[in-house]
């Protein structure tokens, strides 16, 4: 991910004043501007730009769209071969038809239900009248004990078949509304499936290129076209993940683009996407540039740096005259331990131990 920004690098960084014995490299501390930035690479993307893909797996029958035309959202761009589906659609619509006639039957069913549970009902009521008219004189022995026991047991047996029909009229409605709503879901499952064969646009914007052609076999895998906004540009950046804790929102970025040979453009971070890309072990953010070059197009690629932090007026030595990051090199091959600040990619921030009188020599 590391990578040489000489461009960048070098606005910032100031010149060293060398001692003449350039043999030993030995050269004294300057003052000067130093700052401290992230490299990252990436690419320009266009605001909402995102690749088309289809749910359904099958042969592209039509492109209903061309390169560069302006897309709406919800625009139909192609069509896939849905004979199938359309089938399946009529066999649900007819199941759904015939479950209407059939509601109808069970209708009947149930008209026809509900008399004999009123009949029931009313012999319920009869047997149970007999049935206490004999419990109450039973007492004085004017019944026998067989003509009471057959009176008791045709009013259970009323009750019981009341009891039976009320649960068959119960069952034959619920079969009847469970029908007919499942019927009703299987056609608008169909009806769906059948519109997903038709793919739209999820968003406004320019078609920007299409990525297949008619008779292709198509499935949930393969990208079908490029949309976004046209000339609504932003910078879509990876950061190696040592470096992104330093990345804050609002941040200044410089930019190059090969398009722009020689120019360096200005940005600001205003995104950072807070999971780690595994393979690349890098953290992607975003970025909309301050001034928009004249003209942009999508995937181009671009390099940036993004400025962490700038000092004015500090005293700084090359990077490659430090030893093990903490010490530099004095006279009689002296070793002393300095104090560092800020750091480029080839110059670091003095902040204690040196001054800008001294000289210093380069690691052998």
């Amino acid at each position: 991910m590391r990578k040489l920004f000489i461009l960048l690098i070098t606005i910032f960084s100031a010149p060293f004043t060398s001692c003449s014995n350039k043999d030993s490299g030995e050269i004294k501390p300057t003052k000067g501007t130093i700052t401290e930035s992230v490299y990252a690479s990436g690419v320009v993307k266009a605001e909402n730009q995102y690749t088309v893909f289809s749910t359904v797996s099958g042969e592209l029958k039509q492109t209903e769209v061309t390169v560069g035309e302006t897309i709406n959202q919800g625009q139909s761009l192609f069509k896939i071969d849905d004979t199938k589906a359309s089938l399946n659609t009529d066999n649900a619509r007819l199941s759904f038809q015939l479950s209407q006639e059939n509601g109808r039957y069970i209708q009947d069913k149930i008209a026809e239900m509900e008399t004999k549970v009123q009949a029931a009902k009313d012999k319920l009521t009869l047997d149970q009248s007999v049935y206490n008219r004999n419990k109450n004189i039973k007492q004085y022995n004017v019944i026998s004990e067989v003509d009471y026991e057959k009176v008791e047991l045709s009013y259970k047996n009323s009750k019981s078949n009341y009891e039976t029909a009320l649960k068959q009229l119960s069952q034959l409605k619920i079969q009847l509304k469970s029908d007919q709503v499942r019927n009703n879901n299987n056609l608008k499952i169909s009806e769906k499936a059948q519109g997903d064969f038709t793919i739209k646009s999820a968003f406004s914007g320019t078609l920007f290129n299409i990525l297949v052609k008619d008779g292709a076999l198509i499935t949930p895998q393969t990208p079908l076209a490029i949309i976004g906004k046209k000339n609504d540009y932003l910078l879509e950046l990876e950061v190696d993940e040592i470096d992104v804790v330093k990345i804050n929102l609002g941040q200044k970025v410089l930019v190059t683009l090969d398009s722009y040979k020689g120019k360096v453009f200005e940005a600001t971070v205003d995104k950072i996407y807070p999971i780690m890309e595994e393979r690349s072990r890098t953290f992607k953010i975003e970025a909309h540039f301050v001034t928009t070059p004249a003209k942009l197009y999508p995937n181009l690629t671009v390099e940036a740096n993004v400025i962490i932090s700038t000092k004015k007026n500090v005293i700084t030595i090359p990077k490659n005259y430090l030893v093990k990051d903490q010490f530099v090199i004095v006279s009689g091959n002296e070793m002393r331990k300095v104090k560092i600040g800020l750091s480029d990619y080839q110059n670091v921030e003095i902040l204690d131990g040196l001054n800008e009188t001294e000289s210093i020599y380069k690691p052998k």
